[in-house]
């Protein structure tokens, strides 16, 4: 029979512990309210006694998150479990987390304890964390360093004390996966009362095995995971839950388990959580990252548009991302040019021959790098020559900003063979002046997707280079400006894109002339 995998989530705790400054309640709020549209089980919303912020922002997420259970951590002293429940009581209902380390290590050094000691904390720790709720979750920290013969004792004490969760974290991601499945199959030969609880791992990456160990101590009979989403947490951060969660489900062959999570979810919450928390996701993330659904290789480009599951074993659309993105570079093959033309509504020997068409493209994508749906459009109907010559060409610029948040600008603009010049001043931030300065020359409406700045730095001089994504006429066009200054690099990129809107009205003038 099919059993449940308990998705813990600690993106709020743990994760938050990883940033420079601690999130507004409001941020956290609007975390967890992703979290708990992902369908999270348990959401583990900070450590209540730490500060007034986090005691504030536990009991404004437990009185309005409804679908998770709410977790609040604590030490194993008293003050710390009665205010993790006072902070709690909103809820519907809640867990108290209680941690405490059982390696000799933590026991000698950092709590300077004998074992009996640790188990006596624990046992009332637990006694008194269960007057408030029937839930709690006992932690034996760094376990995955901690003497096996204590840790079957400690767990066996703590069941019977009260705990209906016992977590073996690998606290500093020390343990190798046979090494960390070996110590939860001992649990459940050596611990008699096993089965009067759940067991939780909670590993750390240290040595970047954190969801191998978490998916190691699975098979070996944990039944809840605790983690982050996009893997964030101290030092090299926790188990990634998203990578977890798609194992269990594309190896449901392997695992024959379930969990409650709305995959389609997964995306938004990851972006979501990396905004929030300024975190950006590496392009190479398992699942999440830029490039984990694009194809570059002809090859393999090929191999997905014949059959995606060629070099897919996920669908994006499960995590609830666009279809798949074929990178267009010198890399690439006949079949994806084809297959952008083919979407852009071209056929082949119709309105273009695909291997002059291919020929070209490789020298431009040599040149320029990533090549887009619309260069092969202007390359398929002008030469590649095209691409040198610039319509829009920035001939001078003036700008004048005050603390009271107003910003001038002034641009000269060459338009093919004419010299227009626009100013405009506002107090919307000077991207907002750009694009309007520029668009009262141009005449074209575009919408600002994203803006990015890159600072290179050297002996000599820094540079800067800003990245833009616009939105015209429904389809997205990518521009890059580089300089010395800031604002020049801003304009320069959202005139490299100008430039490319122009050549693509040159397209569609040229195609009305040929119907």
């Amino acid at each position: 029979m099919t059993q449940q995998l308990i998705i813990f989530d600690t993106t709020l705790r743990d994760g938050e512990q990883s940033l420079q400054a601690s999130l507004s309640t409001k941020k956290k709020l609007k975390i967890a309210f992703a979290l708990e549209r992902l369908g999270i089980d348990i959401i583990e919303v900070g450590f209540p006694v730490s500060s007034p912020g986090d005691f504030s922002s536990t009991c404004t997420i437990a009185r309005n998150i409804k679908n998770s259970k709410i977790c609040g951590l604590a030490r194993c002293v008293y003050r710390d479990i009665d205010v993790a429940a006072e902070a709690m009581k909103s809820a519907e209902s809640f867990r108290i987390h209680i941690f405490l380390g059982t390696s000799y290590l933590h026991v000698a050094s950092k709590l300077r304890k004998t074992f009996n000691e640790i188990i006596e904390m624990a046992v009332c720790s637990i006694k008194r964390a269960r007057k408030y709720t029937d839930d709690v979750e006992f932690s034996c920290e760094d376990a995955g360093r901690t003497n096996l013969d204590n840790l079957c004792r400690i767990v066996e004490i703590a069941i019977n004390a009260g705990a209906t969760t016992i977590n073996i974290p690998d606290t500093v991601g020390y343990t190798i996966p046979s090494q960390f499945q070996s110590i939860i199959f001992s649990l459940y030969k050596k611990v008699p009362n096993i089965d009067k609880a759940i067991i939780s791992v909670h590993c750390h990456n240290d040595l970047g095995m954190a969801v191998a160990n978490s998916i190691s101590a699975i098979q070996a009979g944990a039944r809840q995971i605790e983690g982050t989403i996009n893997g964030i947490g101290e030092r090299a951060g926790n188990t990634a839950l998203e990578e977890v969660i798609m194992a269990i489900k594309v190896r449901k062959d392997i695992f024959q388990l379930y969990t409650n999570i709305k995959y389609k979810e997964i995306f938004r919450t990851s972006k979501i959580i990396s905004e929030i928390c300024n975190m950006p996701i590496p392009s190479n993330k398992a699942i999440v990252g830029s490039n984990a659904f694009s194809h570059s290789s002809g090859i393999h480009q090929d191999g997905v548009l014949k059959n995606r599951k060629n070099y897919e074993i996920i669908v994006p659309e499960t995590i609830g991302l666009k279809p798949i993105t074929l990178n267009l570079t010198s890399r690439s093959g006949r079949a994806a040019v084809k297959h952008y033309m083919s979407e852009m509504g071209y056929k082949e020997n119709v309105d273009y021959n695909l291997n002059d068409l291919y020929s070209t493209f490789l020298k431009f994508a040599d040149k320029k790098g990533q090549v887009f749906d619309y260069d092969l459009e202007i390359l398929a109907f002008f030469n590649s020559e095209i691409d040198s010559f610039e319509y829009f060409k920035l001939k001078d610029f003036n700008v004048k900003s005050n603390l009271d948040g107003i910003s001038c600008l002034l641009i000269k603009l060459m338009c093919g063979s004419q010299l227009r010049t626009e100013m405009e001043t506002t107090k919307k931030g000077l991207m907002y002046t750009i694009h309007k300065v520029l668009n009262k020359i141009t005449s074209i409406n575009i919408i600002i997707k994203n803006f990015h700045i890159l600072v290179e730095e050297n002996n000599l001089s820094t540079v800067v280079k800003v990245n833009v994504e616009v939105r015209y006429n429904n389809r997205s066009f990518y521009g890059v400006g580089t300089s010395l200054d800031i604002i020049e690099s801003s304009i320069r990129a959202i005139i490299y894109v100008l430039n490319s809107i122009w050549k693509i009205q040159q397209v569609n003038i040229k195609l009305k002339q040929h119907l």
